[in-house]
């Protein structure tokens, strides 16, 4: 239950709430995921009055403002079409507009589509207080120690990366049971990250070329059967997904 609804003009003031001792405090972007406290007091700070919904590209890097919606992301000109799939796999259209990518990025498992390509492609995350840069896959493991009392401004991801991404769901809307995303940048280095069961997508490779990706899916995912899927069968469409999504880079 909201108690206290707090619409701050700048950073420091959000900050200052955020520390507050007195009461739970909630960071509401699109406040598509604030429904899960809905049985304890709290009080949120909404970000709009922020400025933290622009897009901008900064020479091989697109910055992301924490507040843009996943809509917005979608219609950006500047992003990989594989990224779409994953943002529209995400959420619904209605979602979509409402959520933020830094939102669903925080309350994001192991089953998230965007997060598994946003992992592949090495997103940068922007915390405030201090202007820290910390990669995605720290912020995922550790969410509650690098998030407490602090704000994420950005994301920012690379514009110089091919993207690809595959997935096997029950159907084409449902979440994925096993996806996998392969990032490759001009230098030759690759990334292979893996979703569909545990807290957060796994990171299976990054090397300074490519090679051995496949081997690394299978052995990223050994231990990774739950009650939707074993590990031998994660195993095997690890590996197909990330074959598949190494032909798309070299088409």
């Amino acid at each position: 239950m909201i108690v206290e609804y707090f619409r701050p003009k700048d950073i420091k003031e959000t900050l200052d709430l955020i520390k507050s001792p007195e009461i739970k405090t909630l960071i509401m972007g699109g406040g598509t995921s604030i429904d899960r406290y809905a049985n304890e007091p709290f009080a949120v700070v909404d970000l709009q009055d922020l400025g933290l919904n622009s897009i901008k590209a900064k020479g091989k890097t697109l910055e992301i403002g924490a507040t843009v919606s996943l809509q917005a992301l979608f219609e950006h000109p500047d992003i990989e079409p594989d990224l779409k799939v994953s943002i529209r796999m995400e959420r619904a259209l209605n979602l979509r507009q409402v959520a933020t990518v830094a939102g669903t990025l925080i309350a994001s498992g192991g089953r998230s589509p965007f997060s598994t390509v946003m992992l592949a492609l090495d997103a940068s995350i922007a915390l405030e207080p201090g202007d820290e840069n910390i990669a995605l896959g720290d912020l995922l493991l550790f969410r509650e120690e690098k998030l407490e009392t602090r704000l994420v401004t950005r994301i920012s991801i690379p514009l110089n990366a091919q993207l690809a991404y595959e997935y096997i769901a029950r159907t084409p809307a449902d979440v994925p049971i096993v996806c996998a995303a392969v990032a490759r940048w001009p230098s030759g280095r690759t990334r292979v990250t893996l979703g569909g069961t545990g807290g957060a997508p796994v990171l299976a490779m990054d090397g300074p070329d490519g090679g051995g990706e496949e081997i690394s899916a299978a052995d990223a995912y050994s231990r990774a059967g739950d009650e939707w899927a074993s590990s031998d069968y994660r195993q095997e469409m690890a590996q197909l997904l990330v074959k598949r999504c190494l032909a798309k880079l070299s088409n």
